[in-house]
């Protein structure tokens, strides 16, 4: 299987994680020997962190691969893949590292396993710096599955930082490919909900004043449509630790998808919070795309993996976007079509 292996730079771009799990997710797939070099060497820890290194050595387990040079803090990792099985498979953080983030490298090898497959993912599932597990279950799920695939995603426990101590459970079956996807017509905003949570020890009116502070920010702009935001209390058995925080959806006449959502912080009022999230939704909608801008950089890799050309229309395109087009097209040799 194995050919000359790909170099990649880890230090350019958006220099950091994503890098990372794009290169070794088509390593994986496509068979390719892979080097990264300079890994998240624009960060102030560079090196691998805890989620990273646990999510190499999933794909490593994945695929029965060969990894080198896989510890926390190392710089450089070489990584030769085998044949993509099913089955069972595990990744732990042992910290607050996002299970979102594993899941984004482990997903898309899985889709082209020899059979079903069950990723169980631990660590953060609210977590700073990553999508929060609400937003991969009400946004990317549906939108991802517009490529001709399903995915369970059970959340069995909830961890936040600094603890951690979440699992979610997916389960897949493969596919033989991809069908492209087409979001280019945002249609019009037809619904706005979304959820509130605590958990722990903090009190309940925290919930709803993140509610009703983002029902407040977003009845200024869009005042036609009733706004409904959950407060949640997380059961005690289904959440660890302490943790706040709110994600607000509008869904589209014709089936688009956009978030905002916060996380609360020691020190931050609950108002603060929901007006966050509020204005990261109403600042998604101003932009006219079809996608907001943290579903894009998901999307990419399986456009580039999806049998024909898949078309989406964004608003100003991120550098995590640029990022994942160029690992695409560098391993892939694929183009991506985005239009703004």
């Amino acid at each position: 299987m194995a050919g000359p292996r790909v170099e990649v730079d880890g230090g350019i771009m958006e220099g950091g994680g994503q890098i990372l799990r794009v290169s070794t997710a088509l390593s994986c797939l496509l068979g390719l020997p892979l080097r990264v070099q300079k890994i998240r060497a624009g960060r102030s820890t560079p090196g691998l962190r805890p989620q990273h290194l646990s999510g190499l050595e999933m794909i490593r387990d994945l695929c029965d691969g060969q990894l080198e040079g896989a510890e926390i803090g190392s710089t450089e990792i070489t990584f030769t893949p085998e044949k993509i099985k099913g089955g069972v498979h595990t990744a732990d953080t042992k910290t607050a590292g996002s299970v979102c983030l594993l899941m984004q490298v482990s997903m898309p090898c899985v889709l082209f396993a020899a059979c079903p497959s069950e990723l169980r993912l631990k660590g953060g599932t609210n977590a700073e710096m990553a999508p929060q597990i609400d937003y991969t279950a009400m946004v990317f799920k549906p939108i991802v599955e517009k490529f001709g695939f399903t995915f369970n995603c059970d959340i069995k426990m909830r961890g936040y930082y600094p603890k951690g101590g979440g699992e979610v459970i997916v389960r897949m079956s493969p596919v033989k490919q991809l069908s492209p996807i087409n979001l280019t017509d945002r249609g019009c905003v037809t619904k706005i909900y979304g959820r509130a949570f605590v958990a722990g020890v903090l009190p309940f009116k925290v919930a709803k004043d993140m509610a009703a502070a983002a029902v407040r920010c977003i009845r200024k702009e869009i005042r036609d449509l009733y706004v409904n935001i959950q407060p949640v209390q997380e059961p005690k058995d289904q959440a660890f630790g302490n943790g706040n925080g709110i994600i607000i959806i509008a869904e589209t006449s014709t089936g688009c998808l956009f978030a905002g959502s916060s996380l609360g912080k020691r020190g931050v009022n609950a108002d603060k919070v929901g007006i966050e999230a509020a204005e990261m939704l109403l600042a998604n909608l101003r932009h006219g795309g079809a996608v907001d801008e943290y579903l894009q950089d998901q999307l990419i890799i399986f456009m580039a993996l999806a049998s024909g050309i898949s078309r989406i229309k964004t608003g100003p395109v991120t550098l995590h976007t640029q990022t994942a087009i160029h690992f695409a097209e560098q391993l892939a040799k694929h183009c991506c079509v985005l239009t703004q």
